[in-house]
């Protein structure tokens, strides 16, 4: 048998490409149904979790280099012509649906690996790694590729069941050679005659072009967990929050992963002169449901972790001491109703009306029960980097006169 094709028969080399593509399709789908559905509360489960996350993606990526040679090597060979042409409906829709499945076939594991590669996260492809080249670490990209994976996955299914019943139909009712001439052996069958090839590429292009509408429209970072992230009251403070962030960095399978939590609050009054002892007060509220952690956030936000469902707020409150040293917030930090003492160090520089400080710190997310049932280090690190800066205005004095 010849790797090329001819008008009335496939060759070897288009049949590789074919069965190779629908085994690890077959694998592939339920691979991915059962990582994304599996727990990971344990240590055990965890790493269960993140082989199969590396098999799904090592396997996407390696469908994704043979459909783009699928492709290439079909446009450079003559296409058998259809058995029945005279059926223009039945026509149109095969033809329509194998434009979709190649187009599937690229967009789906390519939006994937985006998705993964725009985000930190664990379980990497095996021998390349998790980064892609010309993909910036961006949360929006990453949800909108995983909005544009999801949608082709489904894309991916119908015309995939559509493929299968199309040739079944041809086999089994119809009699003819459509399912034979993909089957190993020399099955020729079909006359050369035309037919309608930019109608059914216009309407893949138009569903191609819809499905990904709805996935850029649809791509915001969604969590499992379905907490949503409650709104922090305002809060009176002789020094008003203008900026701030709290970020934390993590390391899962010797990887760090980084985030940050958008939404916090500050009370904070200070009085800055140099003799030691009490200068004032601090307190922070954290919102934490509005972490976000890479591919791990919903995770994070399971019951095992921070358990944002049941505690969707942090607070820590301390007095701020100038030592020696320097300045330290001396207090404790209550996180899932784990009240921890804690000391946090930071530098301060006033420039006129306002303030800036920047501080770093490490607890172990052990002391606050996250992530109890995860004791093995390798997986996941006991330390937690936590990484403060905050600019804030004295707030003006209210006139109370009479």
């Amino acid at each position: 048998m010849t790797l090329a094709n001819t008008s009335r028969r496939y060759g070897s080399l288009s049949k590789f490409f074919h069965w190779s593509i629908a085994l690890g399709i077959l694998t592939l789908i339920p691979l991915g149904i059962i990582a994304t559905d599996m727990a990971a509360d344990t240590s055990a489960q965890l790493a269960r979790k993140a082989t199969l996350f590396s098999i799904h993606k090592t396997l996407g990526i390696a469908i994704f280099a043979i459909a783009v040679a699928r492709i290439l090597w079909a446009l450079s060979q003559p296409k058998p012509a259809p058995l029945h042409p005279e059926r223009k409906l039945e026509t149109f829709a095969a033809e329509t649906v194998h434009w979709l499945l190649y187009a599937s076939l690229v967009i789906m594991p390519l939006s994937g690996w985006v998705h993964h590669a725009a985000t930190d996260g664990f379980a990497p492809i095996w021998l390349i790694g998790q980064d892609l080249p010309f993909v910036p670490k961006d949360e929006t990209l990453s949800a909108a590729a995983s909005a544009v994976h999801s949608i082709f996955e489904k894309v991916l299914i119908v015309t995939l069941i559509l493929h299968i019943a199309g040739a079944l139909k041809h086999h089994v009712i119809d009699r003819d050679a459509t399912l034979r001439r993909m089957l190993p052996g020399r099955t020729e069958a079909g006359t050369p005659a035309p037919h309608a090839v930019l109608a059914p590429f216009g309407g893949a292009v138009a569903v191609i072009a819809l499905a990904l509408g709805i996935g850029f429209a649809t791509g915001a970072p969604l969590t499992e967990t379905g907490a949503s992230a409650p709104q922090l009251a305002q809060v009176q403070s002789d020094w008003e929050k203008q900026d701030g962030q709290i970020a934390l960095t993590i390391r899962q399978f010797g990887k760090e992963v980084s985030g940050q939590f958008s939404d916090f609050t500050t009370e904070i009054s200070y009085e800055d002169t140099p003799e030691p002892g009490t200068k004032g007060t601090v307190r922070v509220t954290v919102s934490i449901p509005s972490l976000t952690l890479g591919s791990v956030t919903d995770q994070a936000m399971g019951p095992d972790f921070f358990d944002a469902e049941t505690h969707p707020t942090a607070v820590f409150d301390a007095d701020i001491l100038r030592t020696d040293d320097g300045l330290i917030a001396e207090g404790s930090l209550m996180i899932r109703d784990q009240s921890v003492p804690l000391s946090l160090p930071f530098d301060l520089t006033i420039e006129g009306e306002t303030a800036r400080m920047t501080g770093q710190l490490t607890l172990d997310r052990r002391d606050f029960g996250i992530g109890s049932q995860m004791d093995d280090p390798g997986q996941l690190g006991h330390d937690v980097q936590l990484d403060l800066s905050l600019t804030a205005t004295r707030a003006a004095k209210q006139d109370l006169g009479a």
